[in-house]
């Protein structure tokens, strides 16, 4: 069984603050870890519930976040950025039998996660006049290679956004952020609850999990500057609206993963 895995950083248990997110900041170390550790749980988790290869992308800031060192023979990680649309789930194709989301937050726009955001921080992204998480949008990304998600951890928020897609998909909270704290579990019962619920995701039938693609899609940018939401515009196909947003319409989610690639 082949598996994908994709790793953040902002849904890991504890991490709260910007700087903690950042490589080479003196708050970094800790949270670095503590990432390289629920993945490890995940991986751990995958292989005892009938994993013979996975795949697991580094997907947080500059991919290149995750203590390599220990991972199983039977991994590959993928470190940097392709640059190609599918980014966060970049190298996912249909010969997985499913993908799993480790560390992931609530969508830019929300109040649940002081680092709620949604590939960027300097825009927020609707999609069919909702605001949008990087889960989604990677789900729906997994959907067009007809992969699933079985289990997603993060904040309390996205673990409620997810139950009302797919109440079959495992997921595990890490935390709840109220205003600019957090309330987290023990990063050790993070670490062990996502090695026991990975396990139990990989038994659960794979067509209870799949997510259906909506047939259109009005995509929303919505920056703060109104300098570059009017540049923007000018992506073919693309149209300004008032308050700094630019729209796009397809019927082609692989065209969503596009624009997001060259206007977030």
């Amino acid at each position: 069984m082949k598996v994908y895995i994709s790793a953040d950083l902002e849904g890991v248990a504890g991490s709260t603050t910007w700087i903690e997110t950042e490589k080479n900041t003196q708050d970094y170390e800790p949270f670095q870890y503590q990432m390289t550790k629920e993945v490890m749980a995940a991986i751990e988790g995958a292989v005892k519930g009938g994993a013979t290869e996975i795949v697991l992308k580094d997907a947080h800031d500059s991919a290149r976040n995750i203590d390599i060192s220990e991972l199983p023979i039977n991994v590959k990680v993928i470190r940097g950025w392709m640059g190609e649309p599918m980014c966060m789930v970049a190298g996912l194709d249909q010969s997985f039998d499913r993908a799993i989301f480790i560390g992931y937050h609530s969508k830019g726009g929300s109040h649940r996660n002081p680092l709620a955001h949604t590939l960027v921080t300097n825009a927020d992204v609707k999609i069919n006049g909702e605001y949008v998480s990087e889960f989604l949008i990677n789900t729906y990304a997994a959907a067009l290679h007809d992969v699933p998600v079985s289990f997603v951890s993060g904040d309390v928020g996205l673990t409620e956004e997810i139950k009302l897609l797919n109440e079959n998909i495992v997921t595990y909270a890490t935390k709840e952020g109220i205003g600019g704290a957090t309330i987290s579990v023990s990063p050790k019962l993070a670490i062990s609850e996502t090695n026991r619920l990975v396990e139990q995701a990989m038994k659960v039938d794979r067509e209870s999990l799949k997510v259906t693609l909506p047939d259109k899609f009005v995509v929303e940018i919505i920056y703060r500057d109104h300098t570059r939401a009017y540049r923007n515009a000018f992506y073919p196909g693309a149209t300004f609206k008032p308050h700094n947003t630019v729209e796009f319409i397809t019927d082609d989610f692989y065209e969503v993963l596009r624009i997001l690639q060259f206007l977030t």
